[in-house]
């Protein structure tokens, strides 16, 4: 598999700097790194961006994260590996990821969930976090950019 085109981080360097931005700041809060990461996976894995799916994962198993919890990201809501706090991540991150797919994409019963465990600024990460990957999962499925190129 060949990508069809530069990578556009490559093409447009600025946009690069944007995006590193981004995730500084989607970093810069109480929220675990395995948080992101299993955001970055899951949501990685709705949008069918196998670079970004094989990246994060990586990052979760050198990071420590035990195979069990890696695998089962896709599987969350029937898995015991994670908590009502990753849950509530993983649900949000599922539903700003999917916004065409309900008349409500972010019902209240989800935001409430995640309000309850985490405070304005970690949400505000998550939301960021969420957002970010999007991108980058939309670049990459554009062009079709394929594992470990990079």
């Amino acid at each position: 598999m060949q990508a069809r085109m530069t990578h556009p981080i490559q093409v447009q360097p600025d946009a690069m700097k944007a995006l590193m931005a981004l995730s500084k700041a989607a970093n810069d809060s109480t929220v675990p790194a395995t948080t992101h990461h299993l955001i970055h996976v899951r949501v990685s894995q709705i949008n069918g961006c196998s670079v970004c799916v094989d990246m994060h994962s990586r990052e979760m198993k050198e990071a420590g994260e035990k195979d069990e919890r890696i695998w089962a990201v896709g599987a969350w809501r029937e898995s015991p590996y994670f908590t009502d706090a990753e849950r509530a991540a993983l649900d949000l991150a599922e539903h700003v990821t999917r916004l065409a797919d309900r008349s409500d994409p972010v019902p209240d019963e989800v935001w409430d969930a995640a309000a309850d465990i985490y405070d304005e600024k970690e949400l505000s990460s998550l939301l960021l976090s969420i957002a970010g990957i999007n991108v980058w999962n939309r670049l990459n499925a554009a062009i079709r950019q394929p594992v470990g190129s990079f």
